[in-house]
């Protein structure tokens, strides 16, 4: 029996010459150097950098295609999970395939002694330049090129991991499409504000959008970007945004999601959905800073947000302040725990949202809010496996599916966002137990 092939860059049907980089028991991993007949889905890259960069697996797929691919990684997982009475619409496509990225988070360091600024090639820890990527705000990209002037010019150091020294480790870019300007966060290895200085100064004189710069002191050996220092240097202390119908501020480690637009799209239908009702309690797990809580609380809903980030919490309730809504409160705390508190609270039927991270929620966070049992519940993801894993947990607990929708937000690549709506279905609950 033939092994399964996995190659980065090819399409089905395609024949093409390729590298093989590992040879496993079951599959075999290769790169793709030549292909000799093309799928009819194919197109030219709008990227020069995307065989080097491999950030956007399928930017040289047709839109359409890219589409019904995301579509059906969402049905696998559906079927994986046993939920079988799951429909799955078509994916919605972004407003803009290119140009659609409002953050960055870039590596910083040296290759044969030549300074790169951009993303690790999959797999490995080797730093790919990026120059001009199609996918980032153009503003994002202009200011790529001042750091990375600046850096030659000024002699600054980089990080070098086989030493664990060097100054420079990371650049972060946050921008706001609606005002044009940007936050810049200086991720080092040290805490050196001197040498700092003249880098931040020279960007702001060169880019004048650039409204705030901090530096994040992270001297760890480990792979996590951010540190548990952030210090401000010059302007701001924050970026002031446009999120979905309000205006919101966010800090230098705040989580924001990348293309505006879809967020606004789902923002809206998470709230259509929902119904929100004046003043009745709803609850927001995993709120970041309060996105999906203002349009809740905007319809007249007593909505208590939870996130264990503490600055998010913080911007949370500044932003509500500001958008002139006194109907949110927001707990900073380990989600699981803050819940069992609160449900002990709430009365049953109590109306629900949950946008976790990529490996979704804790399943004593899921059997906490299928206790209440909500009349309604949105569920918010960015990863179908872990998606589809809680779905079908929540059933067990008598949370069925009425609907499922997903949305295009990363464009060119594999990734794609999905929001679910559910409600109480105690069937479901017996057909599982009959199922084990």
């Amino acid at each position: 029996m033939g092994k399964e092939v996995l190659t980065w860059g090819a399409f089905p049907g395609e024949k093409l010459e390729a590298t093989i980089l590992h040879k496993g028991q079951r599959r075999i991993i290769a790169r793709r150097q030549r292909v000799i007949q093309p799928s009819p889905l194919r197109r030219p890259s709008p990227c020069r950098q995307a065989q080097a960069c491999q950030g956007c697996p399928l930017i040289e797929l047709q839109p359409r295609a890219q589409l019904d691919f995301k579509r059906q990684q969402v049905i696998r997982a559906m079927q994986e999970a046993g939920l079988k009475r799951v429909t799955v619409p078509e994916v919605i496509a972004a407003p803009q395939e290119l140009g659609y990225r409002t953050s960055a988070k870039l590596a910083i360091g040296r290759r044969h002694r030549h300074l790169r600024i951009g993303l690790y090639r999959r797999g490995s820890h080797e730093i790919v330049d990026l120059k001009n990527c199609p996918l980032h705000h153009p503003l994002i990209n202009r200011i790529i090129d001042v750091v990375r002037e600046e850096i030659l010019h000024q002699k600054l150091s980089v990080w070098d991991p086989r030493q664990g020294d060097g100054l420079l480790r990371y650049l972060l870019i946050r921008v706001s499409p609606a005002n044009n300007r940007a936050l810049v966060t200086l991720v080092t290895g040290r805490r050196d504000y001197r040498s700092l200085t003249h880098l931040a100064k020279w960007l702001q004189k060169k880019v004048p959008e650039v409204v705030a710069i901090h530096q994040n002191v992270n001297p760890g050996s480990g792979n996590a970007i951010l540190g548990r220092e952030t210090l401000k240097m010059l302007g701001a202390p924050d970026l002031r945004d446009q999120l979905g119908d309000f205006t919101v501020h966010l800090g230098p480690t705040s989580f924001l999601q990348v293309n505006h637009d879809q967020a606004a799209r789902i923002y809206r239908q998470v709230t259509d959905w929902l119904q929100p009702q004046k003043g009745e309690p709803t609850l927001d797990l995993y709120c970041g800073i309060g996105g999906i809580a203002l349009h809740l609380a905007a319809k007249g809903a007593e909505v208590t947000g939870v996130e264990m980030v503490e600055e998010a919490v913080h911007y949370a309730g500044q932003n509500a302040k500001r958008n002139g809504l006194d109907n949110c409160r927001f707990i900073a705390g380990d989600t699981a725990r803050v819940v069992a508190e609160l449900v002990a609270r709430l009365p049953s039927g109590t109306r629900v949202v949950v946008n976790p991270p990529r490996t979704g929620c804790a399943p004593e966070v899921l059997e906490q809010v299928a206790s209440l049992q909500p009349k309604k519940m949105v569920y918010v993801s960015c990863n179908p496996q872990t998606l589809a894993r809680d779905l079908a947990i929540l059933e067990s607990h008598g949370m069925g599916v009425d609907k499922l929708q997903p949305y295009d937000m990363f464009p060119q690549t594999p990734h794609v966002e999905t929001i679910a709506l559910l409600s109480p279905h105690p069937e479901l609950r017996k057909s599982r137990k009959k199922r084990k």
